[in-house]
């Protein structure tokens, strides 16, 4: 792994090189995405950045027909809705992300604990274009 750190700047350079780093607690065993300074549990400050293999399975979601302006300006609208949902990763914690590849013409066949593998997707204006996390099917 990178000289990546329990910095949240990290978490985005992680990102910008296909990767999904966490951290977790020395003293209790917490695992968090993104990566935590100090462990929600137990409060201890000794860390450990881990990355996560990217694999986990669909525990929540829905489909945004009516999005927020940077989201209306990557070209999604109520004719070309999106998703979002959380995702259970397998090494135990949950994080959101916008989820790729699946029918949203028809929602009620996307299935809760779907196995999805991490990806990224590139958004913004062409001179400051960032990669966000996102999922699709395995």
């Amino acid at each position: 792994m990178s000289d990546y750190t329990l910095q949240s700047k990290s978490f985005y350079q992680a990102l910008a090189d296909s990767k999904l780093i966490g951290s977790r607690c020395q003293d209790c065993g917490y695992v968090a995405v993104p990566q935590r300074q100090i462990c929600p549990r137990c409060h201890s400050d000794r860390k450990l950045v881990i990355e996560f293999s990217g694999r986990g399975k669909l525990a929540a979601f829905t489909v945004i027909y009516t999005p927020p302006s940077e989201m209306l300006a990557a070209g999604y609208n109520n004719k070309n809705p999106y998703c979002v949902g959380i995702v259970e990763l397998v090494e135990g914690p949950r994080v959101n992300a916008q989820i790729l590849g699946l029918d949203l013409s028809d929602p009620a066949s996307i299935r809760i604990g779907t196995e999805l593998v991490m990806t990224t997707v590139e958004r913004g204006p062409e001179d400051a274009r960032k990669k966000f996390l996102a999922f699709q099917p395995a």
